[in-house]
């Protein structure tokens, strides 16, 4: 008899950006599959139980959470964020696709969640107020020059861009060279928006021009956000600076 899975994030990393929906299947669920550090943040009765797995293991951790549920469990599986945002959606959909068929049987819940980048835009101001894109820089699941390609298409287009999985240790070199590819196709004084693990207790939000982007201030835990040319900086004294992209831009109708 099959279960249920439900797939849920839990936002950037504020309890209070959790969505009241994904606390009621925490709430629900006997079994936890997800990376160690996204399941310390639920709050787990003594008869709820945890299976975590190293944060590279997301197609593994799939199956197994998706073989418990065939069997009759109500699992489910935890991401940071919103789930189906360069997360563990992705890879649920992936296992059932070419895993058995009584995986497609599980009664499915995708959940929606806060992802990192409107959390690092709402402390900024509103800097994806008109188009953008999201783009991850980790060449784990696909090439380098997929990715070159991709950041000079959007900004070549007028997107703003918000960039996940920004650094590492294994490739501390490839921020640095995609915001030198960016300069050729941006103005010099376009924001980049450095946002390190926004609502959190640790929380550090910074604001350069993309002409001086400091890449070695970013980790694995930022989201960066690099307007477009119509992005502006709006000063307040006193206050911090709003970022944002107007919704109107030159040609439209209001």
């Amino acid at each position: 008899m099959s279960g249920q899975l439900f797939v849920i994030g839990t936002g950037p990393g504020n309890p209070e950006q959790m969505t009241p929906e994904a606390l009621d299947v925490v709430d629900q669920a006997t079994d936890f599959f997800g990376y160690g550090p996204y399941l310390d943040r639920l709050q787990l009765r003594d008869d709820q139980l945890r299976h975590a797995s190293d944060n590279r293991e997301e197609l593994s951790r799939a199956e197994a959470a998706l073989s418990m549920a065939a069997d009759g469990a109500k699992v489910c599986v935890v991401s940071g964020g919103d789930p189906g945002v360069f997360a563990m959606a992705a890879a649920v959909c992936e296992a059932i696709e070419n895993g058995p068929a009584a995986w497609r049987a599980v009664d499915l819940t995708i959940l929606p969640g806060i992802t990192a980048m409107l959390a690092v835009a709402a402390r900024a101001g509103a800097p994806l107020g008109h188009d953008f894109c999201a783009i991850s820089l980790s060449d784990n699941l696909k090439p380098w020059n997929i990715i070159e390609k991709r950041l000079e298409l959007a900004a070549k287009a007028g997107f703003v861009i918000a960039l996940y999985n920004p650094i590492s240790r294994a490739r501390p070199w490839q921020l640095g060279d995609a915001f030198k590819l960016l300069r050729d196709h941006l103005p010099p004084a376009t924001p980049v928006i450095f946002g390190r693990a926004a609502g959190r207790p640790d929380e550090r939000i910074a604001v350069q021009q993309l002409s001086q982007a400091d890449a070695s201030i970013a980790d694995m835990a930022t989201c960066i956000i690099i307007g477009s040319a119509e992005t502006r900086i709006v000063a307040r004294p006193g206050r911090p600076d709003l970022v944002y992209t107007p919704r109107f831009l030159a040609g439209g109708k209001r």
